[in-house]
């Protein structure tokens, strides 16, 4: 009997091996697919929101356009599937998505309590308010007593909340489930003010009727670093993700743009030559080819000419750089080098 259940064991045990053996990457799975499943917003203008001919553009899409292009060399083997901020957590943990790239905190709740890891800043943010122009405000003690728009599921409504408790005033909280449905109720008068992340407050003040008519406020509540979220338990995906961000960021640093990307495989730059995959095999490393720099920038550009693009001066938005300047030029965009 000894013998028998040793054996059992032995077959279970061997069973357990096999089955891990055999369970695929997130990349392998990727490959298989021939396609990227990225996890968006609902349409947040310059992070990502539909062209008038229904392609995903935006400086968070620019990024599952970056892993597209440095896994099949196609930026355009990309799907996105838009989501709620409340179900966006969800849907990454669930499979449903690769990765999700959609203006998402970096908390420390976040990061420990939903089986998912947060990969790399590319965006310093902080929550604000936006308020009507009539009102006249001249801060944010003017809103005591207001009652305030939130979406639901977002790090927006425990700031909105420990703000106003830790300097004594009242509020009434509006929470929607949808980003347009609170655009919508602010702009409908359901509300005195509208508060998220300023990079949205931005972008959706576009969304209404007079824009002019609307005004940010200059203060600012919060912290909100903003990146891309992989699941946990896949360590290799999650350099993928992590490192292609930090492919940008040093592209940008090493004036390696879409323009001069060619010419600049003949610089004799060690840093350059080791980022474009001439030096070392770092590509290999991550389960990619050693030019999967090149075709990051040829697809979408480095760092800054996703932000121009997409959020800065080449942008209706027009947001400037501020922190999310490089390190070099005073802001705290830092990456590690490659070597």
């Amino acid at each position: 009997m000894r013998n028998l259940a040793g054996l059992l064991a032995g077959l279970g045990l061997s069973a357990a091996l096999a089955g891990t053996a055999l369970a695929q990457t997130t990349l392998e799975r990727v490959k298989q697919r021939g396609q990227l499943v990225c996890g968006t917003s609902q349409g947040v203008a310059g992070f990502s929101l539909p062209d008038a001919q229904g392609q995903w553009r935006g400086f968070d899409t620019d990024l599952c356009r970056a892993l597209a292009a440095a896994i099949f060399n196609d930026q355009e083997k990309a799907k996105y599937i838009s989501l709620a901020s409340k179900d966006r957590l969800t849907a990454l943990q669930s499979g449903e998505i690769d990765v999700l790239s959609r203006t998402t905190t970096w908390t420390l709740g976040r990061d420990t309590g939903f089986g998912l890891n947060f990969t790399a800043i590319n965006y310093f943010d902080g929550q604000g308010f936006l308020v009507r122009k009539s009102l006249k405000l001249a801060d944010l003690k003017g809103l005591n007593g207001a009652s305030i728009c939130v979406a639901q599921g977002t790090t927006t409504e425990l700031n909105l909340a420990d703000y106003f408790r830790n300097h004594g005033m009242k509020y009434e909280v509006i929470a929607y489930a949808g980003l347009d449905e609170t655009i919508q109720a602010y702009e409908a008068g359901r509300c005195d003010a509208y508060t998220t992340d300023l990079s949205q407050l931005a972008s959706n003040r576009t969304k209404l009727k007079v824009p002019e008519d609307h005004v940010l406020m200059t203060e600012v509540i919060s912290k909100e670093p903003l990146g891309p979220w992989v699941r946990q338990g896949d360590d290799a995906w999650f350099d993928i993700v992590r490192w292609t961000v930090y492919a940008m960021l040093n592209a940008e640093e090493l004036g390696v743009t879409q323009a001069n990307v060619d010419e600049m495989l003949k610089s004799n730059n060690p840093e350059i030559k080791r980022l474009l995959g001439l030096d070392g095999k770092f590509g290999e490393t991550l389960g990619l080819t050693n030019d999967w720099v090149v075709r990051i920038i040829k697809a979408v550009g480095n760092y800054g000419e996703s932000f121009d693009r997409h959020l800065g001066d080449k942008s209706p938005l027009k947001l400037p750089r501020g922190p999310n300047r490089l390190w070099t030029q005073g802001g705290l965009q830092y990456a590690p080098p490659v070597r």
